[in-house]
């Protein structure tokens, strides 16, 4: 059985062959949703919001696998938009004790949202992943997804 990080390390490999040669930025955020919310078990909503270039302080709903997530979230509101303010990664052991967080999906206790950066170090999108387990993400999680998203816009 592979460690937790061996399965990012496994993952980052296929999402990186996949997305070989590929422009649309759009396809190489939903192959990584994919692969991803297929890779773990705990992973319950898996998905990018992207900055949008009309309201660039608004992030809106991109490349998603799981339940209906929410269309738009301005900059500093819930864990998706603290990290885009942030430029960091949020680890939320219990997203009810996250002060403003967005329940898009009541069945989400705990959450780690990760920036996305462009070529220029300018913010693109946040990957968020929800689990409905309290507690699901650490340090692996945090460094695997950093890894990631460093490689999604080439």
């Amino acid at each position: 059985m592979m460690s937790k990080a061996e399965i990012y390390e496994d993952v980052a490999k296929q999402i990186s062959a996949v997305i070989d040669g590929e422009t649309s930025v759009t396809a190489r955020y939903a192959t990584a949703a994919c692969l991803l919310n297929e890779a773990f078990d705990y992973y319950f909503w898996t998905g990018f919001y992207v900055v949008d270039p009309l309201k660039p302080t608004e992030l809106v709903v991109g490349p998603y696998q799981g339940t209906l997530g929410c269309l738009r979230i301005p900059f500093g509101k819930g864990v998706c938009g603290a990290c885009a303010e942030q430029g960091k990664t949020i680890i939320v052991e219990d997203v009810h004790e996250f002060p403003g967080h967005i329940a898009c999906d009541s069945r989400s206790n705990s959450e780690i949202v990760v920036p996305v950066f462009d070529k220029t170090g300018k913010l693109a999108a946040v990957l968020d992943v929800d689990s409905t387990e309290f507690g699901s993400f650490d340090e692996v999680d945090k460094q695997g997804l950093e890894a990631i998203c460093k490689s999604l816009l080439g």
